[in-house]
Formats: C-alpha cells, sequence, structure tokens
C-alpha cells in the first residue's frame, strides 16, 4: 500500500491529526492483508520525517527527483 500526498493544514497541526492519520493508514493496511505501507518525503520535511519514524516506519533507500534534484543534493527518502 502506498501512502502518499498525506498533509495537515497549518493551522490544525500540532493536535496529534497526522498521528491519528497515519495510525488509520497503517489499521487499515493490517486490516487488509497488505505486506508493507510506503511512502516518500523529502529531506527537508524533517517533522514528516519524524512522524513517520515514530509510527515504526524505517528508511530503506534515497532517491534524486530530478537532475536539479542531484545538483542541490535535494534527496527523496
Amino acid at each position: 500500500l502506498e501512502l502518499k500526498r498525506m498533509s495537515v493544514s497549518r493551522e490544525h497541526r500540532g493536535r496529534g491529526l497526522a498521528r491519528a492519520l497515519c495510525r488509520e493508514v497503517l489499521a487499515f493496511a493490517r486490516a487488509r492483508g497488505y505486506g508493507a505501507v510506503v511512502l516518500s518525503t523529502s529531506m527537508v520535511q524533517v517533522a514528516a520525517q519524524r512522524l513517520y519514524e515514530g509510527q515504526g516506519f524505517r528508511r530503506v533507500g534515497t532517491s534524486y527527483p530530478s537532475l536539479l534534484g542531484t545538483l542541490l543534493n535535494f534527496q527523496i527518502f
């Protein structure tokens, strides 16, 4: 299962909504027999990285989204 573009608007951040949404996605995946949930985030989204790691996700690879990304060392985890 791929978790893609999860976002909570700025005025609602800090209330645990992203954590609750993430837990729901994981419960949905487990209930339906998915073997894994995958996602991508960038190196500048530090809060997102902390959220996902706190939910049990682990980094399995790094890529560059484009030639410009490579030149700027902008990585996708």
